[in-house]
């Protein structure tokens, strides 16, 4: 069984992910084998709130080049996670406003 550990990566900190948790929305990259249900679970036990929904997309690699040489980044998963409204605010995203 994976641990919320496992689940959750990292936060995605870009300008539009700041701009939605005015709306108490927070955007996650995640495992790549993960479903909405474990990622709300891993969100609730992580950080103590209550998951409104969960939506999830499949973001693909990037092409890049290093000189002459042409490779892909990896692709990765993202989640971004509602709370419900009388959910207390994530502290890890106060830090960042």
């Amino acid at each position: 069984m994976k641990t919320a550990q496992d689940i959750i990566i990292a936060p995605v900190i870009t300008e539009k992910s700041m701009s939605g948790i005015a709306d108490k929305k927070y955007t996650f990259k995640v495992n790549k084998d993960a479903n909405k249900i474990e990622i709300a679970m891993a969100v609730e036990e992580l950080f103590k709130v209550k998951v409104a929904k969960v939506n999830t997309m499949s973001v693909r690699g990037q092409a890049r080049r290093m000189g002459r040489y042409e490779g892909y980044t990896a692709s990765w998963k993202k989640a971004i996670v509602t709370l419900k409204a009388d959910s207390k605010p994530i502290e890890f995203f106060d830090g960042l406003m």
